[in-house]
C-alpha cells in the first residue's frame, strides 16, 4: 500500500501542477505513445532477463505491493521458534530435528509458528542448515562460512531482478525520444495541414519524452530501489537465523542462541531487552 500511495502522489503531483500551469490533462493521453514505450521496454526486458530473473521481478514487483514480510511480529515468531528448537536438541539431542527438518509441513513444532513455516524462503534455509548440524557436527567456522554462501547467491538473484528493473528505467527516457522522434516524423508528413493539427501532432511527440522520464525516474527506478530494500531486509532475516543455528551448533543455551540472533537485527525490528525479557520469562 506505501508503494501505491507514493505513485499516486508522483501522478497526481505532476498533473495537478500540468493543470495549474492551464494545461489539459486530456492532452497527455496519447495510445500510441504508451504503445510505444511500454511495448519497446517490456521487449527490451525480455531480451535483457533469463526466465528465472523475469519470474523473481514479478513475484518483487508482488511482494513490494504487499509490503515486507520481515516485520518485527515476524523476528518476534522466529526468536521464539529458534529458543523451541535449542531447547530441543539441549534436551533430546540434535536428532532430535530429523523427523522436524526432513518434514517441515507435517513437524509439530514447526506448526506452532506460522509466520515463519508458510515463508517460502525462510523454511526452507532453516530445515537445510539445521540439516547441516544433524548429518554430523560441523565446525562453527565452516558452517557459517556454508551458510552465508548460501545467502549470497540470494542476494545475487535479488540484484539481478532489482538490477533488470533499474536498467528499464535507464533505458525509458531513450524510448521516450524514439517515441518523440516518431511523433515528428509524423508532424512532418503533415506539414502542409491546418496549423491546430500540426500543433496536436507535436504536443503528443513531446507527450513521448515527457512519459519516458516520468515512468523512468517517478516509478521505475523508485521500484528497483525498494525491490533492493527487500532483497536486503530478507538476507538479514536469514543471517538472523545463519547466526542461530552457529550458535546452537556451539551448544549455547536458549537464551544466548537468541541473543546473539538478536544482534544481527535492525533497530526497527529488533525487541528491546525488555520485549526479550517478557517474550521468555
Amino acid at each position: 500500500m506505501v508503494v501505491i500511495a507514493g505513485c499516486l502522489v508522483v501522478l497526481v503531483s505532476v498533473l495537478v501542477g500540468f493543470s495549474m500551469a492551464g494545461g489539459k490533462v486530456g492532452a497527455l493521453i496519447h495510445l500510441s505513445e504508451f504503445v510505444t514505450i511500454g511495448g519497446a521496454s517490456a521487449g527490451a526486458l525480455i531480451v535483457m532477463a533469463p526466465k528465472k530473473v523475469l519470474g523473481d521481478i514479478r513475484r518483487g514487483i508482488m511482494q513490494t505491493l504487499k509490503g515486507s514480510p520481515y516485520t518485527k511480529a515476524m523476528y518476534a515468531e522466529l526468536f521464539k521458534l529458534l529458543f523451541a528448537v535449542t531447547r530441543l536438541t539441549r534436551a533430546e539431542g540434535v536428532l532430535a530435528l530429523d523427523q522436524h527438518v526432513s518434514d517441515p509441513k507435517g513437524s509439530t513444532l514447526f506448526r506452532q509458528y506460522p509466520k515463519i513455516a508458510n515463508d517460502h524462503h525462510a523454511m526452507p534455509f532453516l530445515c537445510d542448515s539445521l540439516s547441516l548440524i544433524v548429518d554430523g557436527q560441523a565446525e562453527s567456522e565452516k558452517l557459517a562460512g556454508w551458510l552465508e554462501e548460501e545467502i549470497s547467491v540470494v542476494e545475487k538473484e535479488h540484484h539481478a531482478a532489482s538490477g533488470a528493473v533499474n536498467k528499464v528505467a535507464d533505458s525509458l527516457p531513450g524510448f521516450g525520444i524514439v517515441a518523440a522522434v516518431l511523433g515528428i516524423v509524423v508532424t512532418m508528413q503533415a506539414i502542409g495541414g491546418p496549423v491546430d493539427e500540426i500543433g496536436y501532432k507535436v504536443g503528443a511527440a513531446l507527450v513521448g519524452t515527457f512519459l519516458g522520464i516520468l515512468m523512468a525516474y517517478g516509478f521505475f527506478a523508485p521500484l528497483a530501489g525498494r525491490m533492493e530494500a527487500l532483497g536486503e531486509q530478507e538476507a538479514t532475516f536469514l543471517r538472523t537465523i545463519a547466526t542461530a543455528v552457529v550458535a546452537i551448533n556451539e551448544g549455547a543455551n536458549p537464551r544466548d542462541v537468541v541473543t546473539r540472533a538478536r544482534r544481527v537485527v535492525g533497530t526497527d525490528c529488533r525487541p528491546s531487552q525488555a520485549e526479550m525479557k517478557q517474550m521468555f520469562s
